[in-house]
């Protein structure tokens, strides 16, 4: 018989083993049942059937689990992607040959519907102003680093 076409069991402990003898506490177990109500799959051999029938008061069997309606109804489809229709093979009409100076006058001169804005360009800093606000940055950092230094000193 092969693995897939093989049949299984679902095993259930139901009954504490208390109270009951060493042997029968070790059936449960070798069957893999680890805790009360624990359920387990098993395959449906004539072994396991004696086992779970020398423990009937202990173990039974459960019927499978219908799967729910929700896990039937895929969430969303992938579509494969459609291809794109090919060009249509028809040869576009030539346009007649027309000399240039025909062309300059029959064509209008092209005007921008709206005029662009002048753009305000914005005028770098002085490199004096950069260099005082960096100067004046470092006379801030100075006397703070006085202070901490003064004050190890009164603490000797």
């Amino acid at each position: 018989m092969s693995e897939k076409t093989a049949k299984t069991i679902r095993i259930k402990w139901v009954r504490s083993g208390i109270g009951f003898t060493y042997h029968q506490k070790t059936i449960v177990r070798s069957l893999g049942l680890r805790k009360l109500n624990h359920t387990v799959v098993r395959p449906d051999t004539p072994q396991i059937r004696g086992i779970v029938a020398s423990v009937p008061h202990l173990l039974e069997i459960v019927p499978q689990p219908a799967p729910p309606a929700w896990a039937s109804i895929p969430e969303y489809t992938v579509h494969p992607p459609e291809p794109a229709p090919p060009p249509p093979a028809e040869a576009a009409p030539e346009a007649p040959a027309v000399p240039a100076e025909a062309t300059d006058e029959a064509v209008p001169a092209l005007q921008p519907e709206e005029e662009a804005a002048p753009v305000k360009a914005k005028a770098p800093k002085a490199k004096g102003a950069r260099a005082k606000s960096a100067k004046e940055d470092e006379k801030k950092e100075k006397p703070a680093a006085k202070k901490s230094k003064s004050t190890k000193g009164s603490k000797k």
